[in-house]
């Protein structure tokens, strides 16, 4: 009777303990149990991925009881307010397709999951769910309930570090010894000494030559197994299989050659080509993690938040400079970049930022508040309780709840170069194998092992990954922030831009401000002062840094329209600071209406504006036509048209103009471009335009020196490098060049590496050395030419 196996997880069943359930068998009634839950929920397609998928389930009986101590908890969970919890995972059974797809539909199985997110390279899976329907043991014991057991160690959360993987170390040293010792003892054979002694024990050090190549070949060479093994199940040829097959072909040839006596064998190619293929791998592993910590820790955003000194003043400092105790005042749609409590009476938190749901929460005073909220209303105080990470603000950013529809669907060149390499290099090995048998089986076995070891796609692999991270770092200590790599190749695409006027093309550090009407009183500016202090809004900001320092007062209630103005109580009066039409402004002049301002009106009585003359950005007159000559460029102001006539004596002469535009007609104006089939880009200052933003093909915000950002926007610009607008775009296009040119180098490279291991005039240990110096080739000459572009285009500006 031929052995059954599991329908769930693959394993052979004993005979006699076979379990039968729906006409399939099962190992154990845990297999059974997981089918049957996929069944119940209608998920059974988990099979379809791959044939006998799934783990055993483990026996986890009171394993995470721990979970419920509240203390161990907070520890654990990365975000938690309300009924709302947030949790990232270690899950080490994660190893293909079907797993992802299962534990990102956990919601199906278990009512409370909101959400999972599967980072595969790390293992983890990233849970949002209702901690009033459903909790983290309860999860945990689900996940080891479907051959998903977590790995929870609270040392690791309370060091805030992982345990790091060193396999890949230990089988290098393996693989080095081996190889050292083998070319060692095979001196005499590459020389043919003719010694008594030697001929006498040459047996004796053949036989110690394949026990050393054992190690190598079983341990240091098994990740290749391993890989192959799994491509060929799930019937997707990856570039791991050749290299598994020729280190098979060589081992079993040179085993053969020694226990026939023809020879002393390729061990010392065998065991030089699993080291060097090695110390390949650990280089690449190496380069990207200096590449993540680049990019997760040195390319801070160009934000910044208002800390309040111990003597009350108030000062704007880059957010990674915030230490524990620190206290600091957050205002109207600013983000909060660190956990602490809340100092003032009540705050609303939109936490949309890290659940995706807007719903704001209401916090009192003394209430805990978490880093990725956004403050809406009224200014208030928090106190830092531990410094800001970095790396958890770039995760929220980078959410996939805000990635673009556009940047989801996108496919790589590698992507399809990877699907017909292997099959063609499969054929030209058996080709070239095929033709040297009849003439010289040596031979033969060596360019079959040659060609499967030289032909690396590694060089293919990695040129988009390291181009695009040295741009990104490139344009990082540049001040120029980009949300994802993806982002490059979009703004190589661009052919449209869309400015926003005020904020983006004006500047809020400097304006002539002028007061039109009744006069004031020092009561009446110590309101205005205190109301502007809440708000974001570039002409808000200008005002606020233009009227003099006053004393401080309680707001009762505050609210922001977006577009409009601002609506306030305090001091038992009531005040409203924004547009015209917002403040019901009796001036009919249509003279006086056309300039730039912010009208008041306090206790229902109308007293006049503030007329800003507005301040463009330097250099906007020179980037505006370096722009003109490659770009289509549009300029949409929420305002009138009273800068009508500046704005036309400054732009290009074809520059689009457009006035009066409410935040949606600024969206839809962005859709009507690209309905005509225009890839437009929206340069922004990320409030009235959040909308706008998120519809263009890529939103750039430009931050001043508040704590403000969209997730809608896929870069942040720091407002003193706007005028290098042009300087960015042209470095986007570079990129793409750059990448071109090192495809057509790795093209090169694997046509005469191939040319050479097909005529027999390559050994597979020259092979073996080449392969990684190829990488190391392509690399070096990605960065270099990044960075040679990089320098070129800004002596050109």
């Amino acid at each position: 009777m031929s052995e059954q196996s599991c329908f769930h997880c693959g394993l052979t069943i004993p005979k006699n303990e076979e379990i039968n359930f729906d006409e399939k068998k099962f190992c154990c009634n845990g297999c059974k149990t997981v089918y049957e839950i996929f069944s119940l929920h209608d998920l059974t397609c988990y099979y379809d991925f791959e044939k006998s998928p799934g783990a055993t389930p483990q026996d986890i009986q009171g394993k995470y009881d721990f979970l419920d101590n509240e203390a161990i908890l907070s520890k654990i969970l990365e975000f938690q307010e309300g009924n709302t919890a947030i949790v990232s995972l270690n899950i080490p059974h994660i190893h293909c397709s079907s797993c992802i797809w299962i534990l990102e539909n956990l919601n199906k199985i278990q009512s409370g999951i909101s959400s999972s997110q599967v980072n595969f390279p790390e293992k983890r899976v990233r849970i949002t769910f209702n901690s009033d329907l459903v909790s983290l043991k309860a999860i945990a014991n689900l996940l080891s309930s479907i051959g998903y057991e977590p790995y929870i160690s609270l040392e690791n959360y309370e060091t805030g570090k992982d345990s790091i993987d060193r396999s890949l170390t230990y089988k290098l040293g393996v693989a080095f010894f081996c190889f050292g010792n083998i070319m060692l003892l095979s001196f005499p054979e590459y020389f043919e000494i003719k010694e008594f002694w030697l001929d006498n024990y040459k047996p004796f050090f053949r036989i110690l030559i394949f026990i050393l190549a054992l190690p190598s070949f079983l341990y240091s060479a098994s990740g290749y197994y391993v890989s192959a093994y799994k491509s060929i199940k799930s019937r997707m040829l990856n570039i791991d299989i050749p290299i598994a097959l020729g280190i098979i072909v060589m081992f079993v040839r040179s085993s053969f050659d020694i226990f026939m006596n023809y020879g002393s064998g390729f061990f010392d190619s065998l065991t030089g080509l699993v080291f060097f293929m090695l110390l390949g791998k650990m280089f690449q592993i190496k380069t990207y993690s200096f590449l993540s910590f680049e990019r997760d820790f040195k390319s801070y955003f160009p934000i910044a938040v208002t800390r309040i000194n111990p003597d009350a003043s108030e000062e704007s400092v880059p957010i990674y400079d915030i230490l524990k105790g620190n206290r600091l005042l957050i205002r109207n749609q600013e983000l909060i970049p660190v956990d602490g409590i809340l100092i003032s009476e009540s705050a609303e938190i939109d936490y949309s930022f890290v659940t995706g749901e807007a719903v704001p929460i209401t916090k009192k005073s003394g209430d805990k508040v978490f880093a990725g909220g956004k403050q809406i209303g009224k200014v208030v105080e928090m106190e830092v309780l531990h410094s800001v990470s970095q790396s958890y603000l770039t995760q929220l950013w980078s959410n996939e709840i805000f990635q673009k529809k556009i940047f989801q669907k996108h496919k790589t060149i590698t992507d399809a170069i990877s699907r017909y390499f292997t099959p063609i290099l499969l054929l030209i090995a058996f080709g070239g194998f095929g033709y040297w048998i009849f003439m010289d089986a040596n031979t033969a076995f060596n360019v079959f092992t040659a060609v499967l070891i030289v032909a690396c796609p590694c060089a293919l692999a990695l040129t988009a990954p390291f181009t695009f991270g040295n741009i990104l770092r490139i344009m990082g200590k540049q001040k120029m922030y980009l949300k994802n790599a993806l982002v490059i190749e979009q703004l190589a695409k661009v052919d449209t831009i869309v400015f926003d006027k005020t904020g983006t093309i004006t500047t809020n550090k400097k304006s002539n401000i002028l007061y039109e009407g009744n006069v004031l009183s020092d009561e009446d500016y110590v309101l205005i002062k205190n109301v502007l202090r809440g708000s974001n809004h570039p002409l808000s900001r200008m005002l606020y840094d233009f009227l003099p320092d006053t004393k401080r007062l309680i707001i009762d209630d505050f609210q922001e329209i977006t577009g409009k103005g601002i609506r306030a109580s305090l001091a038992n009066r009531t005040i409203k600071i924004g547009s015209a039409e917002f403040v019901e402004s009796p001036i009919s002049d249509s003279s006086e209406i056309e300039k730039t301002g912010l009208h008041i009106r306090i206790d229902n009585v109308y007293y006049g504006k503030f007329a800003f003359q507005n301040q463009y950005r330097e250099g906007l007159e020179k980037l505006f036509l370096t722009l003109s000559k490659d770009y289509q460029i549009k300029v949409l102001s929420g305002d009138n048209d009273g800068e009508k006539t500046n704005l036309e004596r400054i732009l290009p002469k074809n520059t689009e103009l457009i006035f009066n535009q409410k935040p949606e007609q600024k969206l839809e104006f962005i859709k009507k471009l690209q309905e005509n089939g225009q890839n437009v880009m929206m340069v922004g200052d990320g409030l009235n335009d959040a909308g706008a933003l998120a519809q263009s093909n890529v939103g750039i915000s430009i931050s001043e020196n508040v704590n403000v950002f969209s997730p809608a926007c896929d870069a942040i610009l720091a407002a003193n490098e706007f005028s290098r607008l042009n300087y960015f775009l042209k470095l986007s296009k570079k990129s793409i060049v750059i990448i071109k040119m090192s495809f057509i180098l790795s093209l090169l490279y694997n046509i005469v590496g191939l040319s050479f291991a097909i005529t027999g005039n390559l050994l597979p240990l020259v092979a073996a050395i080449i392969m990684p110096l190829s990488t190391i080739t392509i690399v070096s000459f990605v960065t270099l030419m990044s960075n040679y572009f990089s320098k070129s285009n800004l002596k050109r500006l």
